[in-house]
This record gives structure tokens, C-alpha cells and sequence, in this order.
């Protein structure tokens, strides 16, 4: 790479002005280095681009340090140097790169430069030069690059600033190839630490908030491409590539591209954070997308439209280091192995353990071979991938999958069977989109791919969120995963046709951006789909009632109160049978654990899994014959005196207490629930209030708190603000009133993490703190002591609160919609209790952002709530509480 720049924007002339007349030389450089990276933002703002600016910036470090340089160290000494190493090695910096330096002795004698050294290191630290810098002798370099192949990297980038060049060329010798670490050995051990780095990355760069250096497809696995070319040919450009055979000029030009604009956002990011700071935050994402000159469009946010190109940039990127990668395999690890190709058949061979097409024409003449080459892989699990040459005819032939092609029998024929393999799909599925095969057989995926939705729910790109979800439910079927959901891998094998569901997983996204209803819009592209690849109408009604329904279940598991036997009804009728059921459940489970790791938590699963139970029992009695909430009632009450009596609970004492009760109580707490307090109770006749009671959820998930006293009004209010002030997340509440006015709440609760209490000494402290503060008369809000966490300051939801009316269950729903913030049900039971408002559930849902809160009030006298003025009240309460 040429770094040669024959412009300066080191202002020598005024510096060394300022220094003649007697002013400080900290104060002098320190201003003259403000300007001029001043002068470098300003131009990078102006249009100028990354590329050359990074090169401009390296100049002008070596002109602070060559000037530098000269005031502690004689210019005749010929036994030390100043040697740039790492990404400044490669003149490469960006505003808040590390500038990385080499002190080179030619011998161990430390001590007869460390006070110059010290001097001279501190100087550039009070200029603001935040150098990385190292002090070695030759021999020490030797050992050190022997020892860490990190090291051996830097000092093959080293690039000489000052002092004798005889010693920086012996430096350079005696840790080159020919001495230590040999282009197998270092072609090795950089492959493996991109493998370390990229599972460090969950092996996908199409998250959130990507790290653009060092994340699968980033900046790194470019620097990897130039480290092996420079070791193994000696190269020092990328182009040497072309000339070596390794690159064509039009896939060199892709990759300068690539880095071009990974540069423009790196380069970017640095002017923003006024830091070193490679990771694409939220924070960032929308400021970053204005500087680079993207607008917001009718349907498409400027940020997200930036986010799309950055995920397609890495997308390439990825596929030409593995590529590339793969062609440097061979050149160093295979060279000497001359194994006779083994045929697959006419058109595919296996040649070192990776497939390869048999002559360069195969696809031109055999388009259907571009779908055929990703079945064999699955049918052939020793093969290790494709040789890179073929890689290369695949993306040459990719422009051949046209609309004659995807009526090509045999390609609609070969992409079922790819569905259909009992291995490896997910790998094919996700290789078929990194070669830009998926995105032009399925135009619809095309779409798709890289693009984000700017929320805090869906941490990965959608592309990338459909084949996770596909992977989910691939891993439901392998052995070596039931221990993570062991009755999902117990369920799907009862699945007649799991492709089905593996399309459904293909599918259930596949027309978001487009406005409109994704899963209306999807069902429509899937119908078509699945008649166009000859399923029959009970199987294309399947696939496409999954995907028009994939948020039913969810919605209703999370949003509804499940315990009411009409919505199990409700539900089971949407749903029609056990196998929609069975493959509705299986769907939800995976594209939940796909779209967010913190969203899926035990608790969720837990209301699925009951959900399901729930539904499969509804089933079993027969739509036609759906279970009464009395009949649930007596059931229930039946089911748990049978097991009082057992532990010789008096009769008459249970009637005293379940008297006091209504039929909503026992609909809403199980069998299990209803005997624990029964018990608990009755044994704290006569003691002191409040009696709590703690329990991990016998559905598993979370843990139970039961709160037993006198009403108050700010019972609500207070037992919020107690659970948030300990760093609790509330899942779930569940209230109710006794006809003596006494207390019967449950809630639900989750640490931050999203799962259950499991320590018994914070179980202690929770129930101490809540009967300590409970038994106070007053209450006292206490402000939420946990920050809002950082990216959802980036987000402006206004607080909208609707109602509607259950007359069947006698109360109001309200619907909340928010942002999330910390102390948010606490405020919410202020507003109830100003308003004197009876709470008698909650479903608490965040989605990312914002919270999706569902809250079943009622009249004190247990009567919706059909007063509209006190509705308002209330509504403009809660927004003026969380609002202002």
C-alpha cells in the first residue's frame, strides 16, 4: 500500500515559531495536534473520504514523533529505533486508533536509555498522543514473537520512523518465516483465533449493535486476509493477490470497497465517541447514519437503511475471507498432498476434504447444479465445505436462478429435498444465503436480507432471525440437544412432516419491511410458495396457517390471563386441532429463543408450556363442550380439600376461609397454589400481618411471592416500589380481595436476568423488607434506585393507555403501552390508587423499548369500570406520572 502523502497538515512553520519564542513545548504540540485533527474531522465531514484520511492522520504522528524524537535521542546513535507497529505499522489510523510503537534496541541494555525513554513516552502522553509502546531488544523481539503470535502479527507490520534501517532489517529477518512461526504454523494459528473471535461473536456479525472490527465480517477478517498474503507471498498490498492468482480484479475491487466503507463507518464512529470505540451501539447508529448522508424514507428509517448496507457489506466481506481462507488452506496446508480427486458424480468431486465443481463450466450448463451442490453436502457430512474455486463459479453463476429456473422442476424438486435432509440443513440454509443463492431462488428472502428494525426486541437482522429460528428447531430434533427442551425434542419427533415446520420458520418473516401486516402478507408468499413446490393443499394450509398465526400463541400466552377457561376456548378455536397445536408450540418456543437470548425466559416458557397443557385438555373435552368457569371453580376446590384433608386441615376452618372468597380466586391459582395458602393461612391464625409467603412457580420459571393482610390502597404502589428498589422484574400479578377485605396477591417475580430467585438468602430479604415496610400505615414512594439502561434513551415511546370492557368477568381492561423504565409499576399503582381503582391482575410484557402491559381493574364493588370520566382520570394520571 502506498503511504506516501505529499500534503502536511502539521502547521511546522507556526510550531516551531511558537517554540523559537520561548513558549512550552507541551502547550505548543498540544495546540498545533488539536488543529490538525481539527482540520482531518472537518474534512471528513466535508465529503473527503476515510481512505485517504487514514493515511493522513499516520503522516501526521510521524511528524509529531520524528520532530520529537530529535530532543531526547542523538541522531547518530545507531543502536536504538523507532518503529511503528500494528495498524499504525500499516500507516491505518483512524481518529481514536491506537498508535502502537516499538523502541528497538540493538542490544539488552535497558537502563542506558530508560530515563530518555521515560521522557520522552511521558512528553507524548501530555501532548495527547495516547501511545501503546514497547521497548525490545532484537533478541527480546525474538522471543516474544516466538511466544505470541499476536506479537509475531505487529512486528510483520512493523514499518521503520527513525534510526538505523540495518537494524530494523535484522529485527525483521531474524522474526520472519524463515526463522520462527512458518506460514503453516502461522496460517494455522490465525485460523484458529478467528474461529476463537468469531464464536466470541455467537459466530454472527448481524446483531444489534456489531462490533465493526472485530466481528465475523468486520475489519479484522480483512486484516487476517492481508496478514496470511504478506507471511505466506510476501505480499504487501491486496492487489499482489490479483497478480498471485488468488483474487480476480473484480473481487479485489469488492473487498476494497468492503474496507472502504467499514473505514467510512469506523472513521465515522471515532468522530462521534471522540474515543477508541469500535462497537456499532445504539448510542451511535442514528447520528452515524445522518453523518454518512442517509435519510429517513416513507418506509424505511435512515438509521435502517444505513444498518441494511453495513449487514450486506459484512455479508460480502465474510464470503470472500472464506473464500480467500479456503484458497490459502490449500496453497499452505495442502500443497503437498496429491490425493486423486473422488468423483460424487458428473458434475461434483470431492478433492482434500472439500467439494469441488469438476470443470469450470458445470453451472453454465447445468444451472440445477446450484441448488444440488448444497443436497450433497448434507448427504456427505465428511465434507469439509467448498474449495474455494467453486465458491467463486457460484457467485459467477449465481444471476443464472431466474424465473425459468424456479420453474424448473428439478430445482423446486431439489430445494424441498434440501428441507427435507435429516442433516445439516441449518448449515446449508445459512451457506445458500452467505453464496446469495437463498436471496435470489426466494426473492422474497432477498429483501430481507440485512435488513434491522430499529427496536431493542429483535437483536439480529431479519435474515439472520429466520435462520436462527430455522436452527432452533433443527436443534430440537438432534439428541445431544434434548437436555435444553426436553419436551420439545420429545414433541417434534411426533411431527409427521418437520419440513413443514422448517418452511413455516422460513417463512414466518419473510415479508416484513413491507408494511402491512408481515404475517397476512407472509401466508400469501408461502401459499404460493408451497403449491409452486407441489405440496398438497393440507400441507400448504398447514405451512401457511403457521406463518399467518406464528404470534398467537405468544400474544396470548403473554397478554391474556390463561387461568380463564373462555380464553383457553378463544384459543383453541383459532388453533382447531392438536397437530396445528403441536406445530404452533413447537414454532413459537423457537422463534422466541431466536429473535432475543434476554426475551425467552424460563418464565415465558413457562406460560407457553401451560398454554399448551391448557389447550391439549380443552381438546381432549371436545370445542363443543368448552369448561365452565364454575365447573374449573368446583374441580379446583374439590381437587385441593382432598389434599387439606390429607394433611388433616379442619373442614370447618377451610370453609370459614374459601367463604371469603369468590370464584375467581379459585379459577386464577392452581390446586397446588390454592393448598399452600389455604395452609399457610390458617396456621397464622391469630399472628401478626402481613404473612408472606415464598415459593419457587410450581410451572417453574419464577418465584412465587404471596402477599396475605388488611387492604390498603397503596398495597399495590408499595409492594412494586419494594420488588424494584431490590432489582426485581414483576411477570406476573395476580389480585385479589377477600369478602373481610383482606389481601390475597401473588406476584410472580424474576431477577434481572430473567430468571428465578434462586438464592435462599435473597428470598429471605425479600420477604423481611416486604413485612417490615408492608405493616406501615403510610407509604412513601421511594425512587427506583436502578438507571435506565442505556440504549432505551434512544427511544421516545409516549405512553398510550387504552380500555375495553370484559362484562363476562365483570371488569375493565387496560391496556398500557410504554417505555420501559425503571420504578414503572409503582407509578402505575399510584395512578390506581389516586383513582381509587381496583386491581385485580396484570400481564407484564416488555418487548425490547417499550412494555405492553395488560391490567384487569375493576370498581371496588368487583363492576367494570363504564364511568368514561373516571376513565380519563385515570388515563391521564398514568401518562402524567410516567411522562412527565
Amino acid at each position: 500500500m502506498n503511504t506516501s502523502h505529499p500534503e502536511s497538515i502539521l502547521d511546522t512553520t507556526e510550531l516551531n515559531k511558537r517554540l523559537s519564542e520561548g513558549n512550552a513545548a507541551v502547550q505548543v504540540y498540544r495546540d498545533c495536534l488539536k488543529k490538525a485533527h481539527q482540520t482531518i474531522k472537518q474534512r471528513f465531514i466535508d465529503g473527503q473520504q476515510a481512505a485517504e484520511l487514514v493515511h493522513l492522520r499516520a503522516e501526521l504522528i510521524d511528524q509529531v514523533l520524528n520532530l520529537t524524537w530529535r530532543d531526547y535521542f542523538p541522531a547518530n546513535d545507531l543502536d536504538i529505533a523507532l518503529i511503528a507497529v500494528g495498524g499504525y505499522g500499516r500507516a491505518e489510523l483512524h481518529p481514536g486508533s491506537d498508535i502502537d510503537i516499538l523502541i528497538l534496541l540493538r542490544n539488552d541494555d535497558h537502563a542506558h536509555y530508560r530515563e530518555a525513554l521515560e521522557m520522552f513516552i511521558m512528553f507524548l502522553w501530555d501532548i495527547g498522543l495516547e501511545v501503546g509502546q514497547s521497548v525490545r531488544s532484537i533478541r527480546e523481539c525474538i522471543d516474544a514473537a516466538r511466544d505470541d503470535i499476536t506479537i509475531a502479527t505487529n512486528l510483520m507490520e512493523a514499518r521503520p520512523l527513525i534510526g538505523p534501517q540495518d537494524l530494523f532489517e535484522i529485527m525483521r529477518q531474524q522474526t520472519g518465516p524463515d526463522k520462527l512461526w512458518t506460514s503453516r504454523e502461522f496460517f494455522e494459528a490465525k485460523r484458529q483465533e478467528q474461529i476463537s473471535r468469531h464464536n466470541k461473536y455467537d459466530d454472527s456479525g448481524y446483531n444489534l449493535e456489531p462490533n465493526i472490527k472485530e466481528g465475523p465480517g468486520g475489519l479484522r477478517d480483512m486484516q487476517m486476509i492481508g496478514w496470511v498474503a504478506k507471511r505466506h507471498f510476501n505480499a504487501e498490498t491486496l492487489y499482489d493477490l490479483v497478480k498471485h492468482n488468488f483474487l480476480t480484479e473484480q473481487e479485489h475491487l469488492h473487498l476494497i470497497e468492503a474496507q472502504n466503507f467499514l473505514w467510512q463507518v469506523r472513521f465515522g464512529l471515532h468522530i462521534l465517541t471522540k474515543r477508541h470505540e469500535d462497537r456499532l451501539l445504539f448510542d451511535y447508529q442514528r447520528s452515524l447514519a445522518d453523518m454518512l448522508g442517509y435519510h429517513d424514507e416513507s418506509s424505511h428509517l435512515a438509521v435502517e437503511q444505513f444498518m441494511k448496507d453495513y449487514y450486506r457489506t459484512i455479508m460480502d466481506l465474510s464470503l470472500l475471507n472464506e473464500m480467500l481462507l479456503q484458497l490459502f488452506q490449500e496453497a499452505i496446508l495442502y500443497t503437498d498432498e496429491h490425493g486423486k480427486p473422488a468423483a460424487i458424480n458428473k458434475r461434483f468431486q470431492i478433492s482434500k476434504g472439500f467439494i469441488e465443481a469438476t470443470n469450470e463450466n458445470i453451472f453454465k450448463r447445468y444451472p440445477f447444479a446450484l441448488l444440488e451442490i448444497f443436497l450433497l453436502i448434507e448427504q456427505h457430512p465428511a465434507i469439509k465445505g467448498v474449495r474455494a474455486s467453486t465458491i467463486r463459479l457460484i457467485r459467477n453463476h449465481r444471476h443464472l436462478i431466474d424465473d425459468t429456473f424456479r420453474n424448473d422442476l428439478r430445482n423446486r424438486s431439489l430445494f424441498m429435498e434440501i428441507m427435507r435432509q435429516p442433516a445439516g440443513i441449518t448449515h446449508e440454509l445459512r451457506r445458500m444465503n452467505r453464496y446469495g443463492i437463498l436471496a435470489n431462488y426466494i426473492p422474497a428472502f432477498g429483501k430481507i436480507v440485512g435488513l434491522m428494525q430499529y427496536d431493542l426486541f429483535h437483536i439480529y437482522t431479519v435474515d439472520e432471525h429466520i435462520l436462527m429460528v430455522v436452527r432452533n428447531l433443527r436443534r430440537m430434533t438432534l439428541d445431544i440437544h434434548a437436555h435444553e427442551l426436553p419436551f420439545c425434542s420429545k414433541l417434534i419427533k411426533k411431527i409427521p412432516k418437520p419440513e413443514l415446520l422448517y418452511l413455516a420458520g422460513l417463512f414466518h418473516d419473510i415479508a416484513k419491511g413491507r408494511g402491512g401486516d408481515h404475517s397476512e402478507l407472509g401466508a400469501a408468499d408461502t401459499i404460493d410458495f408451497c403449491r409452486h413446490h407441489g405440496l398438497n393443499n393440507y400441507d400448504t394450509n398447514i405451512v401457511a396457517w403457521l406463518v399467518k398465526h406464528h404470534l398467537v400463541m405468544s400474544s396470548t400466552a403473554q397478554r391474556k390471563d390463561i387461568s380463564d377457561p373462555e380464553v383457553i376456548a378463544e384459543f383453541a378455536s383459532i388453533v382447531g386441532n392438536s397437530n396445528r397445536l403441536n406445530y404452533l408450540y413447537l414454532l413459537t418456543l423457537a422463534d422466541m429463543r431466536g429473535t432475543n437470548h434476554t426475551i425467552c425466559n424460563s418464565w415465558k416458557a413457562s406460560l407457553l408450556q401451560q398454554l399448551y397443557n391448557a389447550t391439549r385438555r380443552a381438546f381432549r373435552r371436545g370445542l363443543e363442550n368448552p369448561l365452565a368457569q364454575t365447573e374449573q371453580c368446583e374441580n379446583n376446590q374439590q381437587q385441593a380439600r382432598e389434599l387439606l384433608s390429607g394433611q388433616r386441615v379442619p373442614d370447618e376452618a377451610i370453609d370459614k376461609l374459601w367463604n371469603s372468597l369468590s370464584q375467581e380466586y379459585f379459577i386464577r391459582h392452581s390446586v397446588d397454589e390454592i393448598v399452600w395458602h389455604t395452609e399457610a393461612i390458617i396456621a397464622n391464625a391469630g399472628h401478626e400481618f402481613p404473612l408472606i409467603l415464598a415459593q419457587q412457580h410450581s410451572q417453574g420459571g419464577g418465584t412465587e411471592i404471596f402477599i396475605h393482610m388488611p387492604i390498603a390502597g397503596h398495597l399495590f404502589a408499595a409492594s412494586t416500589s419494594i420488588f424494584e428498589q431490590l432489582g426485581l422484574n414483576v411477570a406476573d400479578a395476580r389480585i385479589i380481595t377477600s369478602s373481610k377485605d383482606y389481601a390475597f396477591d401473588t406476584y410472580v417475580l424474576l431477577e434481572e436476568n430473567g430468571e428465578a430467585i434462586s438464592s435462599s438468602q435473597r428470598i429471605e430479604a425479600i420477604i423481611n423488607r416486604l413485612r417490615n415496610e408492608l405493616a406501615q400505615s403510610d407509604f412513601t414512594k421511594k425512587h427506583a434506585t436502578r438507571r435506565t439502561a442505556r440504549q432505551l434513551k434512544h427511544f421516545n415511546t409516549h405512553t398510550r393507555v387504552n380500555f375495553n370492557h370484559d362484562d363476562h368477568n365483570h371488569r375493565t381492561v387496560m391496556e398500557i403501552i410504554t417505555a420501559d423504565r425503571p420504578g414503572l409499576l409503582s407509578k402505575i399503582g399510584l395512578a390506581l390508587m389516586e383513582c381509587d381503582v381496583h386491581l385485580q391482575n396484570a400481564k407484564i410484557t416488555t418487548i425490547g423499548e417499550r412494555v405492553e402491559d395488560v391490567f384487569f381493574i375493576s370498581h371496588n364493588n368487583q363492576q367494570p369500570i363504564k364511568d368514561e370520566a373516571l376513565l380519563n382520570k385515570l388515563r391521564i394520571s398514568i401518562v402524567t406520572l410516567l411522562d412527565s
